[in-house]
């Protein structure tokens, strides 16, 4: 179970980490004319702020692991990473649809599996 955890961990830090990534490196004009018709416009200081999240909490999703430090940490960042990705669900289904929502939802679900899996972690340290 370990393992698969590790993989699963890996693979959503690397997604946040590209997701968190692109909302720094696009304006909020370029990611608007990229979004799919009938999108919700959120301030492009939120999706800045939405971008920090994701990208501190791929950090957290490995680091503490890999380091051995503060190893509580590391369920807590999933737990705030499955937040960011319900109101992803919502905004998905209130814009384009609940067929946009399909990803976010599967981000979600792997996320609460990593949650779970690692919450003897806040015991352990």
């Amino acid at each position: 179970m370990n393992i698969v955890l590790w993989i699963l961990q890996v693979l959503l830090a690397l997604m946040f980490l590209f997701a968190g990534g692109t909302k720094f490196y696009y304006t909020a004009a370029q990611m608007a004319a990229m979004s799919p018709p009938n999108s919700l416009v959120l301030p492009g200081l939120f999706i800045k702020f939405i971008g920090a999240c994701e990208i501190l909490g791929a950090l957290g999703l490995i680091l503490p692991g890999l380091l051995k430090i503060g190893r509580q940490l590391t369920p807590l960042a999933a737990l705030g990473l499955l937040i960011i990705m319900i109101g992803a669900v919502v905004v998905s289904i209130l814009g384009p649809g609940a067929a946009a929502a399909i990803p976010a939802l599967v981000m979600a679900v792997l996320l609460a599996i990593v949650f779970y899996g690692r919450k003897s972690w806040f015991t352990t340290g």
